[in-house]
């Protein structure tokens, strides 16, 4: 998860210079068939109702359903007494409340929502409510829970989709073997796929460090004559990059030129890779430091480096974004806020908060670049779109004990 969350947050700052804004989409789904077992214990169904909140102040059911400040409160009866008063509820109207419940981290309640949904609109359930619905089985639940609701699901709802959700779910919790299990399940299947479950064995090898598998999954995709996506280009750079084998990234960038599917983000991303690679002699040193000559690079190249450490922090090398970071900040040039956006992202990626904080306190110390609170906003708003509302909220925290509290935006 980490490259594609990488390069998701930054899609922001760096879209002119290269980075594709996509959203990351790992749809996870869940069925009616195992719930019940759950429910039946009182983890979904709670009994309690809010008795502390008056509910005819409120004509509208998203707002009774946001005032169940606590998870044991049941959105199901919140649901079920609004339906009794004669209000209607349509299946689009539930799915826009799970996910601004899902935005706010509130999965309990916004599983409940989609139970009521299975148990009322069968009929009208899609394949992205599936996926959701094992998403959040897995972040309610466990991943142990998700697998067992995945089983249950009728035949016609194993689709590429509600795979894709329970790949996603063994790959964010490292299950190898078990990933690696249903990945071979969906290869065998006949189901049509897409590039994403592709990317998803692609982020879990770069993530544990087997980078050197990435190149079999994209050889897996190609020979299923599936189109690779930004995603999948972007993580196969990363690992022959990793590898320093600049060879190989001249090759996918000719490859993404004679893609039918580029567009002008794509464009702008060979553009951003290219730089990368012209700079490449400064990869190779004896010693094989990342950045060797610190008093020779000039304000062009910044944006390699940038690259570098985002690369770096893509496959979990804390070390080569530490050695960058400290060669950087001992050259001539004028660090500038973007830089600081940068590895400040990277180590929040890496969950060292530690580090974010004394790089905030290194920025706030500059004496040529002034600490921008408007950044750190739009690095705040870029990680919750992407998805990652936990890392989001670790780097307001950070701010905070930094006396640096972000507005709103």
């Amino acid at each position: 998860m980490a490259s594609r969350a990488l390069f998701l947050a930054f899609s922001r700052k760096f879209r002119n210079r290269g980075f594709l804004n996509q959203s990351f989409k790992s749809t996870p789904v869940f069925n009616e068939a195992n719930v019940s077992n759950y429910c039946s214990h009182g983890a979904l169904r709670s009994e309690s109702f809010d008795e502390s909140v008056n509910y005819e102040e409120f004509n509208d059911l998203k707002s009774r359903i946001f005032q169940l400040r606590l998870p044991k409160r049941s959105a199901i009866r919140v649901l079920e007494r609004w339906t009794s008063e004669g209000n209607q509820v349509t299946i689009a109207e539930l799915r826009n409340i799970s996910k601004e419940l899902r935005k706010i981290q509130r999965y309990k309640h916004a599983l409940e929502i989609l139970e009521w949904m299975v148990s009322h609109n069968q009929s009208e359930l899609s394949d992205s409510d599936f996926a959701i619905r094992i998403d959040l089985m897995t972040k309610v639940f466990g991943v142990d829970a998700a697998e067992r609701y995945f089983e249950g699901l009728p035949i016609d709802a194993k689709t590429c989709e509600t795979y894709t959700a329970l790949l996603h779910s063994f790959a964010g919790s490292k299950l190898t073997d078990k990933a690696e299990t249903l990945y071979e399940k969906m290869k065998e299947s006949d189901i049509p796929l897409t590039a994403l479950p592709f990317n998803e064995m692609m982020t879990l090898y770069t993530s544990i460090g087997q980078v050197e598998k990435v190149s079999s999954i994209v050889d897996d995709l190609k020979q299923r004559m599936v189109h690779p996506d930004i995603f999948t280009y972007n993580l196969w750079i990363s690992s022959l990059a990793a590898a320093l084998n600049i060879d190989g990234v001249k090759q996918i960038l000719n490859e993404m030129n004679h893609n039918p599917n580029s567009n002008e983000n794509w464009v702008r991303y060979i553009e951003l890779v290219n730089i990368y690679v012209k700079s490449a002699n400064l990869l190779h040193s004896e010693s094989n430091s990342v950045v060797e000559s610190v008093s020779g690079i000039s304000q062009r190249e910044w944006i390699t480096y940038d690259l570098l450490i985002i690369l770096y922090a893509g496959l979990g090398n804390k070390d080569k974004i530490d050695q960058i970071w400290r060669s950087l900040r001992m050259t001539k040039q004028k660090m500038t806020s973007r830089n600081y956006i940068c590895i400040v992202s990277c180590y929040l990626m890496l969950d060292d908060l530690k580090e974010i904080g004394e790089v905030i306190d290194q920025w706030k110390q500059s004496t040529t670049t002034d600490f921008d609170i408007s950044s750190c906003n739009r690095l705040v708003n870029a990680f919750i779109e992407a998805g990652l509302h936990e890392k989001a909220n670790s780097f307001v925290n950070v701010l905070i004990q930094k006396n640096c509290e972000p507005t709103e935006a």
